[in-house]
């Protein structure tokens, strides 16, 4: 693992400027609001803390599929991806279809679906000959996440005490900048309320955001959603704070409900850090 390298905490803030960031109530154990313009840390609560991703993983799957996947290649939907694999996100994918990966993979992160992700998975891990594990390891490291690991596509805990994922808030934050700008079109399906894709036969399929809030958010360039067991509620959100200017939070290890609240807190007094900046 590379050492870390801890971005620069500083703000643009005046010094005699209110802490927008204050008066905080969260019930996520580890969070990070995160300038992803400047690197700068705008907040954190034990952000180089690792913990549990839950279905956060698909981002790295995503990234990792496509370093090696072009947007037209054929993902088709194996018994492996399609039995063996439990989607609280019933998609109705059947056995032998086939899609386009950017298109499953803008429905996979949107609805959160194990099913796409296990496909999206296996056909990269085809192509390069190589295991998922492997596959997602390096794609962390290309990134500089000293954090991250991973040992399946989906964050689905393993058993009652591992979970599929552990990262970093901070990680997180890095991975979620780094996916909107190599593949913008599948972040933007996460910002949706729903989305449909076909398959090469025709047939349809739609599912909603498993970000329900996400019509709130100001300006939003991508959000994922995340729970198991072991992660609690998770959720990474990136939004433009200005023109160009995006920036991430992210909440760990909060609850089903309470990471919607604590986002928007977050997000609330973010707008409220750059209202108190003056040109």
């Amino acid at each position: 693992m590379p050492e870390t390298s801890y971005p620069n905490t500083a703000t643009t803030t005046p010094s005699n400027a209110p802490d927008a960031y204050a008066h905080l109530s969260l019930i996520a154990k580890a969070a990070i609001v995160y300038d992803l313009t400047d690197n700068q840390i705008l907040y954190e609560k034990n952000a180089f803390t690792p913990l549990p991703l839950a279905s956060i993983t698909k981002l790295l799957t995503l990234y990792a599929a496509s370093e090696i996947l072009s947007p037209a290649s054929t993902i088709t939907m194996t018994p492996d991806s399609v039995e063996n694999i439990n989607d609280t996100a019933d998609t109705g994918f059947k056995v032998g279809e086939s899609f386009t990966f950017e298109d499953l993979a803008r429905l996979t992160l949107a609805a959160s679906s194990n099913n796409g992700a296990q496909a999206i998975a296996d056909a990269a891990d085809s192509a390069r000959g190589s295991s998922t594990a492997t596959l997602l390891s390096e794609a962390a490291k290309s990134i500089g996440l000293s954090q991250l690991t991973a040992t399946n596509p989906t964050g689905l805990d393993i058993d009652q005490e591992v979970s599929g994922a552990y990262g970093s808030a901070h990680d997180i934050a890095v991975l979620a900048g780094a996916l909107l700008k190599k593949a913008p079109h599948i972040a933007e399906a996460t910002t949706l309320p729903l989305v449909s894709i076909e398959s090469a036969d025709g047939v349809a399929h739609s599912f909603s955001n498993t970000d329900l809030d996400i019509t709130h958010l100001p300006d939003p360039l991508l959000s994922k959603t995340g729970y198991t067991d072991l992660a609690g509620g998770n959720l990474v959100v990136v939004y433009d704070a200005g023109i160009n200017h995006p920036v991430a939070v992210v909440v760990l290890g909060s609850t089903e409900s309470g990471r919607f609240t604590d986002v928007q807190q977050l997000v609330n007094a973010t707008l409220a850090h750059f209202g108190s900046i003056t040109p």
